[in-house]
Order: C-alpha cells, then structure tokens, then sequence
C-alpha cells in the first residue's frame, strides 16, 4: 500500500504544472512560518503528525530514564555519566583539591543500587563495574579527604565492601596519553581505506561470519560518546527471511534489498536522557560507532552501505512493530552488509572540495552602533 501510494505521488510530481503548484505552496508555507520563530508554534500544531513520534519518545525516553533507576540492569547509564564525570574532573589541569562535590554523592548513590544488585540475573555487568570501582578509589586517592562531603562519600564508599582485582595493567582509572598502545596505521593508508569504502548494494550471496560482526562492532564501540553513555544498540539480522523483511522496510533499499545477506538496524535509546536538552545525542553517538563499524568491516574483507531511515510515520510504525521497539527507541539507520560482487557497479559520488566544507577563523564581524 505505502508503495503504491508513493508510486503515485511520483507519478504526480511528474506533471509539471502539478510539480510546480506543488513547490509554490511549500515556498510560501515556509517563507511565512519561518519568519520569526513564533510562528514556528502553530506550524508544528499543524504539521503535527511530522513531529509528534519524536517529541513523544523523548517524554518516555525520560519516564523510562527514571523507572529504570530503581531496575536491575546489566548497564547502569546514570552511574556511567557519573564515572565518566569523575574522570574528566581527574584529567583537568591544574587539577582541583575538591572537585564534583555537586554531583559525587549523589554518584555514591548510583553505585550503592549496582552493587546491591551485583551478582544476580539480570545485574550490571562485571566490567562496568570494575570501571566505577577504579574511577572511585583513583578519585578518592587524589582529592582532599578533610573536606566532610569527600569523607562522607568515601566512607560509604568503602561500606559496601566491594573488591575488585584492578591492580596493575587491569587498572580502569584515566591514565596518561603516553600509556596509550600507539597503533601502525599511518595517515595514507586510513585515507587508502577510506577511499576504499564504498557504498556497496551488490553482494555476493554467501554468509557473513558472525566474528567478523563483532569484530567489527569492537571498534565501533570505541567511538567517542557523550559521557560514555553509548546510547544505542545494532540489531543485527543474519536469517535470510528475517533480513529480506527488515531490509525491505525503508524507501532507500528498494530494487537490491533481496539479495542483502546481513543487515544492521541501528537503534538510538532515549532512556539514557533525563533532559530534552540532550534528546539529539543518540544521533551524533550513534552515527560515530557507525562509520567506525563500516570501515572495521573493510579491513574484513566485507562491504557495506548505509540504508537511510527518513522520520517517516507508516515506515516507523511498520518498523517499530517488527522489531518490538519501544516508543522510545529510534531507528537511526539501515547498514547492509556482505561480501562485494565484484561486477556490482558502485556510485562514484565526487565529494565537495575542501573549500566549501571547510572555514578558519571565520567568525562575523562585529560593529558598534
């Protein structure tokens, strides 16, 4: 149905008197409603179905957010703000004697729930764990322990009696830049792959090895996120049936989705936010994981392609149902995957120049009067 209708709306736009009338009315709905930000009020009451799925998961994103403070859960997103908090605090130079007195018992807290739940079904992971238990005794090692907040929260820390083997190279607590393990990979050959990774739609029909998945999902996860929250998850799709359905869902597959052998959905979770404020991270985050996971795959030997997922009402419902989402989960894109036919033919696709994609120093010029 949804393609039929679509078929016609093209058929449509085809008619240029049509086409025309068409762009007119957009040119002055926009013109008019995009005057003053103001008018952008009525505008979204009347465009109300365009909008309202987003602004409806990021109010459950937030009652989710609360009710899972009290769920066992195998990752505690309020502690990981937290941790990571603490850890930019240690990095800071010149570091404070006192610092995160505004949030640190409130951090204790957050640790208190993990560790009563440690251990049993369903429980914050051992390695996250782990993390907050380094990040907590580094903090506590560094900061003033006369100020009575710090001894306060040190004391509770040290009255749940939790013990982890951290020591040495297992250590989890912010290190210095010249521990890092350097890799190999020199500039030409990272701009060599990332030439090399084209937007594939052909593939050749054979399996893709699940370990090469998760291979490259550990680089993925090694993209940088706000506050080490990682706010999504790939729903990966290997069952030939089960991919020939998902993958035929959006617009943007149509004519090659048949013949795709893996496809990853990637899921954006609003859970992680108690404020609206931060209701776009989900797609910066989860956009970074993705172009470190597609080019994690070509060094495996295997291709890609984004499959874009326009905020398209019939498509998310349809999508939201097939994969059980919750209303506050949002798909942020399609990545087919497999093995490249070698006589598929690929876009070429020139990129802008760096001149239009790229400014210095280029700020306006400010007049008095």
């Amino acid at each position: 149905m949804i393609g039929q209708l679509k078929n016609l709306a093209k058929q449509l736009l085809a008619v240029t008197w049509i086409r025309k009338t068409y762009d007119t009315f957009n040119r002055v709905v926009t013109e008019v409603f995009s005057f003053h930000r103001i008018l952008s009020v009525p505008y979204s009451i009347l465009t109300f179905a365009t909008f309202n799925r987003e602004q409806f998961a990021v109010l459950r994103g937030r009652r989710d957010y609360y009710r899972n403070l009290a769920n066992r859960r195998r990752s505690h997103t309020e502690l990981r703000r937290n941790i990571h908090r603490l850890e930019k605090g240690i990095s800071m130079r010149p570091r404070r004697p006192v610092f995160a007195l505004d949030y640190l018992l409130e951090t204790i807290e957050f640790y208190e729930v993990a560790i009563r739940d440690f251990g049993t079904e369903g429980a914050i992971a051992e390695n996250e764990l782990e993390w907050a238990f380094s990040v907590l005794r580094e903090y506590f090692s560094l900061v003033d322990s006369t100020n009575p907040l710090v001894r306060q929260a040190e004391d509770r820390f040290k009255s749940t009696h939790a013990r982890f083997n951290v020591s040495g190279k297992g250590n989890k607590r912010p290190f210095p830049r010249s521990e890092t393990i350097p890799s190999d990979v020199e500039y030409d050959g990272l701009l060599a792959l990332a030439m090399q990774r084209r937007s594939v739609r052909w593939f050749q029909q054979k399996p893709v090895p699940r370990e090469l998945v998760d291979k490259a999902l550990l680089v993925a996860r090694q993209s940088p996120t706000a506050c080490n929250r990682l706010p999504y998850e790939f729903r990966i799709f290997d069952d030939p049936g089960m991919v020939k359905e998902v993958a035929g869902i959006p617009f943007g597959s149509v004519g090659y989705s048949h013949q795709i052998p893996t496809v990853a959905v990637l899921v954006g979770r609003l859970n992680h936010y108690f404020s609206p404020r931060d209701r776009h991270v989900i797609y910066v985050d989860s956009s970074l994981a993705a172009m470190s996971f597609m080019l994690a795959l070509e060094t495996l030997g295997l291709s890609s392609s984004v499959i874009n997922w326009p905020d398209f009402e019939p498509l998310e419902r349809r999508m939201q149902k097939k994969l059980g989402l919750a209303y506050d989960e949002r798909v942020i894109m399609l990545i087919a995957i497999g093995y490249a036919d070698a006589a598929g033919i690929i876009p070429y696709s020139e990129k802008k120049s760096l001149e239009i994609i790229r400014r210095y120093n280029d700020l306006p010029t400010v007049t008095n009067g």
